[in-house]
C-alpha cells in the first residue's frame, strides 16, 4: 500500500480549532465549518494579525449569505482569535504585550494543576505515553524538524492535560491554547528554546512518575514561563529593528 501523505500544519490547526468549537453552543454546521476554516488560516500564519476580514469577500468564498460568515467571526471572536470593533470591519486579532503576559501566565497556573492532578491521577502507561512523545520530539530537533517538533510539542500538552481527567480545566485551557499556538510556534523556531523545552518537558515526565506532585506542578509552570521570557526576548529585538530601521530612514530623508 502507498505511503499515507502527513496532514498538513493547516490540516492539524483545522482539526484542533474543530474539537475546541466543538465543545461550546450548538451551532449550524456550515458556520462551523467556516469559522475552523477560517481559524485555522489564522493559526497556520495565512492570515496575519490585522488582517481585514471582510464578510462580503468571505460570503462568496464560502458560497453563502454574509449571516453564517458573521456567527462564524463571533465564535472566533470569543476564542481570541479575531477583533469586531465598533462600527469597524472584523479582523485578525492583535494581541498586545499585556495580553500576551496574561495568556501565559494563567496557562502556566493552569498547567501547574494539570500536573498536580496528573500526579494522582495517570496510569503508568499513560505516563510512557509521555515518555515516547518527549522521545519523538527529541528525534525531531535532532534531525532539525521544526515542524515535527512543534507538534510533538502539542501533543504532549494535549496528552498531558488530559491525564488529569479534569473536564473543567480542558475545557479552559483548550480556549487559552488557541490564543497561544500562534506564539508557542514562533518561540520553538529558536534553536535555544528548543533545547530547553526538550530538557524542560524531560524532567518533567520524571516528577509524574516519581509522583512528586509540588516538582511535577513547579517544572509546568516555569516551562510555560521560560516561554513567555523567549518570546518577549524576541518581540524586543523586532522591535529594535523597527525603530532602527526607522531612525535609518529619518537620517536618509534629512
Amino acid at each position: 500500500m502507498p505511503d499515507t501523505a502527513p496532514p498538513s500544519n493547516t490540516d492539524r490547526f483545522l482539526a484542533i480549532i474543530r474539537r475546541v468549537l466543538a465543545r461550546g453552543e450548538g451551532h449550524d454546521s456550515l458556520v462551523i465549518d467556516i469559522a475552523c476554516t477560517i481559524g485555522a488560516e489564522i493559526l497556520d500564519g495565512g492570515l496575519p494579525p490585522a488582517t481585514d476580514l471582510n464578510s462580503v469577500d468571505l460570503a462568496t468564498r464560502f458560497g453563502t449569505s454574509r449571516t453564517p460568515v458573521r456567527e462564524a467571526l463571533v465564535m472566533l471572536e470569543k476564542e481570541g482569535l479575531v477583533e469586531i470593533p465598533p462600527r469597524r470591519r472584523p479582523r485578525v486579532a492583535i494581541h498586545n504585550r499585556n495580553e500576551i503576559r496574561e495568556i501565559y501566565r494563567v496557562r502556566a497556573v493552569m498547567l501547574a494543576l494539570c500536573a498536580t492532578e496528573a500526579c494522582e491521577h495517570a496510569s503508568s502507561d499513560e505516563l510512557l505515553e509521555l515518555r515516547a512523545i518527549v522521545t519523538a520530539m527529541q528525534e525531531a530537533a535532532a534531525t532539525g524538524d521544526r515542524d515535527g517538533y512543534y507538534w510533538g510539542n502539542v501533543r504532549f500538552h494535549e496528552r498531558f492535560a488530559e491525564l488529569g481527567r479534569n473536564r473543567t480545566l480542558l475545557r479552559q485551557l483548550d480556549s487559552l491554547v488557541l490564543r497561544s499556538l500562534r506564539f508557542r510556534r514562533r518561540t520553538l523556531s529558536n534553536l535555544e528554546r528548543v533545547r530547553r523545552s526538550i530538557a524542560d518537558h524531560s524532567r518533567l515526565v520524571i516528577a509524574l512518575e516519581d509522583r512528586d506532585t509540588a516538582l511535577a506542578a513547579a517544572l509546568a509552570s516555569a516551562n510555560v514561563l521560560g516561554a513567555l521570557r523567549s518570546l518577549e526576548g524576541m518581540l524586543d529585538a523586532e522591535e529594535a529593528a523597527e525603530k532602527d530601521g526607522a531612525t535609518r530612514r529619518s537620517g536618509s530623508r534629512a
